[in-house]
């Protein structure tokens, strides 16, 4: 399956290429490839460029969302961010680095969820965090 036919993300904003492992309602492991050409880079930094945090965050949040909108409950809804917390970062993360993700959805109460997450690049971690979503009917994320 590709991660286009769960999550709505597209091109520049898509952090996910391939997905591992899918349980739903559980977790995901997911891997993206982190293009050597991202415009990102240009600024952050020149001359020693490394991926913004925000983005390796962005990148669990879509490997949980995954988990989230492939269970049959979910059809039809959105996962937007509701929070971020205890996020560390280890270690940089460069162009053309693989990134391999998890997220495993630990709470869900009603439409809002929690997953922790991991990004690592090789042996090495990179980045962890806990992302907190909020699932809504498609309808109502375009009003």
């Amino acid at each position: 399956m590709a991660p286009t036919e769960l999550l709505p993300h597209r091109p520049p904003f898509l952090f996910v290429d391939e997905i591992v492992d899918l349980r739903p309602g559980e977790s995901a492991r997911a891997r993206w490839y982190v293009d050597p050409d991202a415009a990102f880079f240009e600024g952050h930094f020149p001359g020693n460029p490394i991926l913004p945090g925000v983005i390796i965050v962005e990148a669990l949040a879509q490997t949980g969302a995954l988990a989230a909108l492939a269970d049959p409950e979910t059809e039809g809804k959105l996962a937007l961010f509701a929070g971020i917390d205890k996020v560390r970062f280890r270690r940089p993360v460069r162009p053309g680095d693989t990134l391999d993700m998890e997220t495993a959805l630990t709470r869900r109460r009603g439409p809002v969820g929690e997953g922790k997450g991991a990004a690592v690049v090789g042996d090495e971690r990179a980045c962890e965090a806990v992302v907190r979503f909020a699932l809504v009917d498609v309808d109502e994320a375009t009003t």
